[in-house]
């Protein structure tokens, strides 16, 4: 596609690492992390359920975008939120992420951003911490997750968000409003996970499958903001989780943001080559990525990249 350019690396299937809760255990694990405009009621031609459906689909066609995300977590008492910005191809699959946490108490941020690059069943963190070298990708097989990376990687793949409209069982039309200049058509509903993995493409089935059995409830409340050629300009999906803790705190509830726009927009994503990818073990402590906390397989366990 013209205004487009990939640059696309392939990776070993041994040269994986399995995460263990990822960018969510950093913040949930630590204590330093601390509108809409009005809508127009009414009916507006065609199912909302078909609509919804059809979505990811229309991202694809679209090719590409500009994303901004936003997860915002609550726990005990504790509300944190992560942001990200970057880009998605559609077509391939394929994106890039900078995902920045949130600043200490004091007003001062102890972490450097993390970037992402997402890809067909892989997740891949620089500057993940936890003793990796700075030069090193972590590498991280989704699949295993039990939330299907919708959490972990403190950012949903823009297209696993969209995917997850595949799953929707009730939606209705809110009324029409305006985000960013455009204007938008916003439907409220509820989307089934299982649902969603049964009618998912090939790199996200079985994340999906993973998610709608890891999390406290298959069932995903959302609003969906979408432009009349039916693509997904703001997505927010909101997601239970058991974070794992021995102290019993409870069920971490997540708001997840996924922002759209500037469609067609030049993508370059290079995936790690094997020698890239950390092959050490991890041993994360309370606090770092991949420390307790976070709803992905094994929460603060020894991580081995050679396994």
């Amino acid at each position: 596609m013209v205004g487009r350019e990939r640059e696309l690396r392939s990776w070993r299937a041994g040269g994986g690492l399995a995460l263990v809760g990822g960018v969510v255990g950093l913040c949930l694990a630590g204590a330093g992390c601390s509108g809409q405009g009005t809508a127009v009621q009414g009916a507006e031609a065609g199912d909302p359920v078909a609509t919804l459906h059809r979505a990811a689909d229309r991202l694809v066609a679209a090719g590409s975008a500009k994303a901004r995300t936003a997860m915002q977590m609550a726990s005990g008492g504790t509300r944190v939120t992560i942001r990200g910005e970057g880009v998605y191809d559609f077509e391939e699959r394929l994106g890039q992420l900078k995902v920045r946490l949130p600043q200490d108490p004091a007003g001062t941020s102890e972490h450097r951003p993390i970037t992402e690059l997402l890809a067909p069943g892989a997740l891949f963190m620089k500057n993940r911490g936890a003793g990796v070298p700075d030069d090193k990708w972590v590498r991280v097989e989704t699949d295993s997750l039990s939330d299907g990376n919708l959490v972990t990687g403190g950012a949903t793949d823009p297209f696993a968000a969209a995917e997850v409209l595949r799953g929707t069982r009730t939606a209705r039309f809110v009324g029409r409003t305006e985000l960013a200049g455009t204007e938008v058509r916003h439907y409220r509903g509820t989307a089934d996970l299982a649902r969603a993995a049964r009618g998912a493409s090939a790199g996200n089935r079985k994340a999906l499958a993973a998610a709608a059995e890891g999390f406290a409830t298959a069932e995903v409340p959302f609003d969906a903001y979408l432009d009349d050629e039916g693509r997904i300009r703001k997505v927010r999906h909101r997601f239970s989780f058991s974070n794992g803790r021995r102290d019993g705190t409870g069920i971490v509830d997540v708001a997840s943001t996924t922002l759209l726009y500037d469609f067609g927009a030049a993508v370059r994503v290079r995936l790690p080559e094997e020698q890239d990818i950390y092959a050490g073990k991890i041993a994360a402590e309370p606090g770092e990525p991949g420390g307790t906390g976070g709803p992905g397989k094994g929460s603060g366990a020894v991580a081995d990249g050679k396994n």
